[in-house]
């Protein structure tokens, strides 16, 4: 197939957005704020000019979602990863999004609230982690602490109707920060088994109130979460990010095959930006139920529908000219390969994905902004030979 036909490389129109393909940076932890000596100090959790070279090197795709953003103290848990509660983090992240506007990119906000996978060491306060009911992670898998240690996981506390409340005025107040910020719209992180697919799930949501019990109990918490996002942006702004498959955060229950596609059918009505798809298994699979396709979720949603994990070109492209999906979105390819749709359009050579070490692990810009595009690549290697 020529690279100039690729379905993959054509603009999309997304809501009120044209994206200049259909290439779409994937949400990746990176944790690059920081580091300040004072855990608690609040360099590390801005976005610094690491993060600005880092969105803007990659803004010839479709679209860019930034990495997961805590939408509050309580909601954060992640060493040096972003916030977006303050000016000071308003100011910060303009300056990303900036950077990316100039070079003709869009870019959508991750709003993050990590429930029980945080640790209550990050909560000197409360001393205590929040989820929808009073069930840990399993002891297979271990937390992190703000001191960067491993932990075993706690037991959350479920939070109360009231502070469900608060917690959504919260993902309000931070889409009231992203607009100020200037993002082109804002993601709803619903996946991997932070707080809100922590509501969705039956594995992790035993409530008895109107949040739990019946599937449109247990998506009540998102689609107030949805709605709140609604008072700031409009619908075709706002995405929603889904894992019916994965097991990250102790996840997975045997109904997600009925429940997914239940949640997709309802989350119709609002003409959503997008949903954002985890169907790949290459990030975990549960395997407590049949698996949940981007078909699957197209034969209930009409909307722009993003699928994820573990993508080729040629397997995006396959997928986006079945119908089965309208974007493609990439992480760890992206992460090596800044100049990805170019590399895609030209049947360039693709560099190998990064280390485990560099994804998250390793502060500064080794393996995040040292990556190099193919053609500065192909100057060097004929210098060399001079």
């Amino acid at each position: 197939m020529s690279e100039s036909k690729l379905q993959l490389l054509t603009p999309f129109k997304m809501g009120d957005l044209t994206l200049q393909n259909r290439v779409v940076l994937a949400p990746l932890t990176r944790a690059r704020c920081g580091p300040n000596k004072d855990p608690f100090h609040i360099e590390n959790s801005l976005p610094n000019e690491l993060h600005q070279l880092y969105y803007e090197q990659r803004a010839t795709g479709g679209l860019i979602i930034t990495e997961a953003t805590a939408i509050s103290v309580e909601g954060s848990g992640w060493q040096y990863a972003p916030f977006i509660t303050t000016k000071s983090h308003v100011d910060a992240w303009k300056k990303v999004v900036d950077r990316v506007h100039k070079k003709g990119g869009k870019i959508f906000l991750q709003l993050w609230h990590m429930g029980r996978q945080s640790h209550s060491s990050f909560h000197p306060d409360t001393k205590d982690i929040v989820s929808a009911s009073d069930i840990a992670i399993g002891p297979s898998a271990k937390a992190k602490t703000i001191a960067g240690e491993y932990a075993p996981f706690e037991k959350p506390r479920a939070l109360t109707v009231e502070q469900i409340k608060q917690t959504v005025l919260d993902y309000e107040n931070a889409s009231k920060n992203a607009k100020a910020a200037g993002f082109d719209g804002v993601e709803i992180h619903g996946a991997n088994g932070y707080l809100i697919d922590q509501f969705l799930q039956s594995s992790s949501n035993v409530r008895t109130d109107n949040y739990g019990g019946s599937f449109t109990n247990r998506m009540r918490f998102l689609v107030e979460v949805t709605e709140a996002c609604m008072k700031v942006f409009p619908a075709n702004r706002i995405g929603i990010r889904l894992s019916p498959n994965g097991n990250y955060g102790g996840m997975g229950a045997k109904d997600n095959n009925e429940l997914f596609p239940f949640v997709a059918s309802k989350l119709e009505k609002y003409g959503l930006a997008y949903l954002h798809i985890m169907d790949g298994l290459g990030f975990g699979y549960h395997n407590k139920c049949p698996i949940v396709t981007v078909a699957d979720i197209r034969r209930v949603f009409s909307g722009p529908i993003i699928a994820n994990v573990g993508l080729t070109r040629d397997i995006a492209e396959g997928m986006l000219r079945s119908g089965a999906t309208d974007l493609a979105c990439f992480g760890r390819l992206y992460m090596s390969n800044p100049d990805l749709p170019e590399r895609f359009a030209n049947n360039w050579p693709l560099a190998a994905e990064p280390p485990y070490e560099y994804w998250w692990k390793t502060p500064g810009a080794k393996g995040y902004t040292d990556y190099p595009f193919y053609k500065a690549e192909a100057k060097e290697t004929k210098e060399e030979k001079k």
